[in-house]
């Protein structure tokens, strides 16, 4: 496609302004705090499941940094660092009321490393325990299926264990993790049932699948987290397709030689975009997310002060007519990208 070069049309918006959360009381910051690369390089058996090492100091001190900018919105799973991130969390906030905290439960190890899915009643109530813990909170403001099928939801138990929860007072709102693919399926499920109040979703420029059924999540009043707006960092601009990652990163798997050089090649149709707004392609990827009305906040994945800085920075309400430019840049190019990532696992 073209490449655009005309004047800016879009308006300069807070990029941490608070948004309501769905049909909840709940008002999250547009910007969030993606909380899983603090949880540090753990492992489950030699898949990396982190993002690489980290500095736990480093970790707290971007925490608070990201409270002075205005964030209020911390995204976490008890399965990022096993644990860890939500130590973290709790270690630096603990109970107080100004800030909106957000797990997941669902994911765990066997003895022998792997992975494994549980979401059964029991493992749920006891999870929930233990983020409670680790947070060092009374209550968890929004408490997420880590990527539950269909069957879990028909089997019953996971929804069963989360109303109870809810009205044991352990966690104030509940909904799921959607497939970063296909998240339609456990998505419709919830709203036929009218079950749940929130959907965290895969969006951002290169992966824009789920835009349709966010629009009638909305609609029923769901809240929306757009999770992994920078699409691994990606969209950040940094990489070149000689970039590689440590193997206890998790990107070493998932951004692999061929889908970066494919990637990269398509992007140069995007980057023009951040010169017409003069911000940077990161700013670009999040005000992207921040631009989609449905969205109630977005959480870039945070490890350090300047990864705060750059995240809250620069944030615009794109024009119409360039969010439709990008839709058909998806719809034309970014899509093949997508389906690379999918075919790779």
């Amino acid at each position: 496609m073209d490449q655009r070069r005309n004047a800016p049309g879009g308006q300069v918006t807070n990029g941490i302004e608070p948004r309501a959360f769905g049909k909840t009381d709940l008002r999250v910051s547009v910007i969030g705090f993606g909380a899983w690369g603090i949880g540090g390089p753990a492992m489950a058996g030699t898949m990396p499941i982190g993002w690489g090492d980290v500095d736990d100091a480093v970790s707290m001190k971007a925490l608070r940094r990201s409270l002075d900018r205005g964030i209020n919105f911390f995204d976490t799973a008890d399965f990022y660092g096993l644990g860890h991130s939500e130590e973290l969390i709790g270690e630096v906030f603990g109970d107080r009321s100004d800030i909106v905290v957000a797990t997941k439960v669902g994911h765990r190890l066997n003895r022998d490393g792997s992975i494994t899915l549980d979401y059964s009643k029991k493992h749920i109530l006891n999870a929930c325990e233990q983020s409670l813990r680790r947070l060092r909170r009374a209550t968890i403001d929004y408490y997420q299926l880590h990527s539950a099928g269909v069957a879990h939801l028909q089997q019953g138990e996971c929804v069963e264990a989360m109303e109870l929860l809810k009205a044991q007072g352990k966690i104030r709102y509940w909904g799921i993790s959607l497939s970063t693919f296909h998240p339609e399926p456990e998505a419709e499920f919830l709203l036929q049932h009218a079950q749940g109040d929130g959907f965290q979703v895969v969006v951002n420029i290169i992966n824009q699948r789920a835009i349709p059924l966010m629009r009638r999540a909305h609609q029923q009043g769901y809240g929306i987290i757009a999770r992994m707006p920078l699409q691994f960092g990606l969209l950040t601009g940094k990489f070149s397709s000689a970039t590689r990652f440590g193997a206890n990163d998790h990107r070493s798997f998932r951004l692999t030689p061929s889908i970066l050089e494919h990637a990269l090649m398509h992007l140069e149709n995007v980057w023009p975009l951040a010169d017409k707004y003069n911000i940077s392609k990161t700013s670009l990827g999040l005000s992207f997310c921040a631009s989609i009305p449905e969205v109630s906040t977005v959480i870039p994945g945070i490890k350090t002060p300047e990864q705060v800085d750059m995240n809250t920075s620069g944030i615009l309400s794109l024009s119409e007519e360039d969010r439709e430019w990008l839709a058909e840049l998806y719809r034309q190019e970014l899509h093949e990208v997508v389906e690379m990532m999918e075919q790779q696992g």
